[in-house]
């Protein structure tokens, strides 16, 4: 039984020394190593050190947690904005078991659909929509719709080739389009 203790508390040293010096995303991965040990009150003890150590992390806000839901919420608000970091929103999926397991992107989000708020034109002569989720969206080329959009308008904007979009009014022939707020 001391044996036992002697061994758990030689792991919780290591883990929470391991889980301090590590950054946010360490405190998870400490967290998720835990289940490699063996012996239960090991496990145990790394388990409760490694919570604590990521628990606090959280209060103290450097590390947020986000169920899906959240994240996809925050990935079609920013639909359409060139942010570089927002792939550090993304959720990566595990491919495997443990710690070591590969984690991949998500598959970006390519489009969005949502109603139309207001619609006005332009001096320029081109639509200027803001959406029911408060996006504004500009149109950038001279095409000309068949249909003017009205607020209740279904619209579509589809992510297009170098970083351009293509936003498509009531099923109408799309026009070019960017993101303004």
């Amino acid at each position: 039984m001391l044996r036992a203790f002697g061994l758990a508390f030689l792991v919780g040293v290591f883990c929470s020394s391991a889980v301090a010096a590590a950054s946010p995303t360490g405190a998870l991965e400490a967290l998720l190593d835990c289940r490699a040990l063996k012996g239960d009150a090991e496990r145990l003890a790394c388990f409760d050190r490694a919570s604590a150590a990521l628990a606090q992390a959280e209060a103290g806000g450097a590390v947020v947690v986000m169920d899906r839901a959240k994240v996809e919420a925050v990935r079609r608000q920013a639909f359409g904005f060139s942010i570089p970091s927002i792939a550090d929103l993304m959720p990566r999926v595990r491919t495997g078991a443990g710690s070591a397991a590969a984690a991949e992107p998500e598959p970006s989000l390519r489009q969005i659909e949502a109603s139309v708020a207001s619609a006005r034109l332009g001096r320029d002569g081109k639509w200027v929509l803001t959406l029911d989720n408060g996006a504004v969206w500009r149109q950038t080329d001279t095409e000309s719709l068949r249909r003017e959009p009205r607020p209740g308008s279904r619209v579509v904007i589809k992510a297009a080739a170098l970083g351009s979009y293509l936003m498509s009014v009531d099923g109408q022939r799309s026009v070019r389009a960017r993101r303004e707020e």
